[in-house]
């Protein structure tokens, strides 16, 4: 059809526009050079077989002579190579489009970067590594913990199985690069070593999806953590941990779909009059979605000290948290979170 040649290079122009960056105009360019040879009589688009695609020398045929080859096959030689090019764009796209995981450094390292060196990097939500220096830190009495840091590795989730049985499964972290808590600080004392936390960004809102779709937020945190380990010094093997309180996803100003809230907003939910009629029956099977509370759970936390700087008073190691997940301000039974992950701390 003469209409086909028309669309296809509408659809040409219509990559060639959505690529708006410079880097983005080189790779378009680049893909197009196979849609070019195609407007050139007695050019064929050149598409690598399954043998060029695993690797395998394919024979190299004899092309047919310039006579017998016609010009140009009509819109199916040339709308190939286009495709092909807008394939390989979308290719080159998302593998540029994928950020590598920001490499950590220490804490003195990240002292020395600017705001621009930082933004966009990733390093804003990772841990300083502690490079090994003495064999223990002593804890004296009016020390503080200083700038601790906690960077989860791996989120699971306890769910039941198809077999009925409730095993921690693994998720998919949904939240970007903003689930690092940072900065928390509180005194230390000695014999047993125990850590009060008082301040800092202690807690941060993520979101994990579970392998049959389900979303689960939970607040990630360790706001009011009480840890305690035997001993008067941090040294490898070293290992401490206490309880948390886990303050509910959701605060009272938080209106749902319905404009409820728990001080503002509606007491009820006003789109389903007729369940409420009666002012009893229908109430009860909407009272934990009207009634809005402000959950406070508990949970807890291990940690190993692996490496210490006795020069800096710095240490680092691994953790493993267990606390609740979101409740929709007590609509939804929680949901046991499983973390693992490293954290650094400085003793002053």
């Amino acid at each position: 059809s003469s209409s086909l040649p028309r669309i296809f290079s509408s659809l040409y122009s219509t990559v060639l526009t959505m690529a708006a960056s410079k880097p983005m105009r080189a790779l378009v360019v680049l893909a197009a050079v196979g849609a070019v040879d195609a407007f050139v009589p007695g050019s064929a688009p050149r598409i690598a077989g399954p043998e060029a695609r695993m690797g395998l020398a394919a024979p190299r045929l004899q092309e047919p002579p310039a006579a017998e080859s016609p010009a140009a096959d009509g819109w199916q030689s040339w709308a190939a190579s286009v495709l092909g090019g807008a394939v390989a764009l979308g290719l080159a796209v998302g593998v540029l489009g994928v950020p590598a995981p920001a490499k950590a450094i220490t804490a003195e390292q990240f002292s020395q970067l600017t705001y621009a060196q930082v933004k966009g990097s990733g390093l804003a939500n990772r841990c300083p590594t502690v490079e090994s220096n003495g064999t223990s830190i002593q804890v004296k009495p009016g020390a503080r913990m200083t700038n601790m840091c906690f960077e989860p590795k791996s989120f699971a989730v306890e769910a039941e199985t198809d077999g009925g049985k409730k095993e921690f499964v693994t998720t998919k972290l949904m939240t970007r690069q903003t689930y690092t808590l940072a900065f928390i600080d509180g005194p230390l004392t000695t014999n047993p070593i125990t850590f009060k936390e008082e301040d800092g960004m202690d807690h941060q809102p993520t979101t994990v999806k579970l392998p049959n779709a389900e979303y689960v937020p939970f607040l990630f945190t360790v706001k009011s953590l009480l840890a305690k380990g035997e001993g008067s010094e941090f040294k490898p093997g070293f290992t401490w941990g206490g309880e948390f309180e886990v303050p509910s996803y959701r605060t009272g100003g938080f209106l749902d779909p319905k404009g409820r809230g728990m001080y503002s907003g509606y007491d009820q939910a006003v789109a389903l009059p007729a369940l409420q009629a009666d002012g009893k029956g229908g109430q009860e099977e909407l009272f934990k979605e009207s009634n809005k509370v402000f959950d406070i759970g508990k949970g807890a936390i291990e940690m190993e000290v692996n490496k210490v700087n006795a020069e800096l008073g710095e240490i680092g190691g691994v953790f493993v948290s267990k606390q609740p997940s979101d409740t929709d301000m007590g609509a939804k039974a929680p949901k046991t979170i499983l973390m693992k992950g490293i954290f650094y701390g400085k003793v002053v």
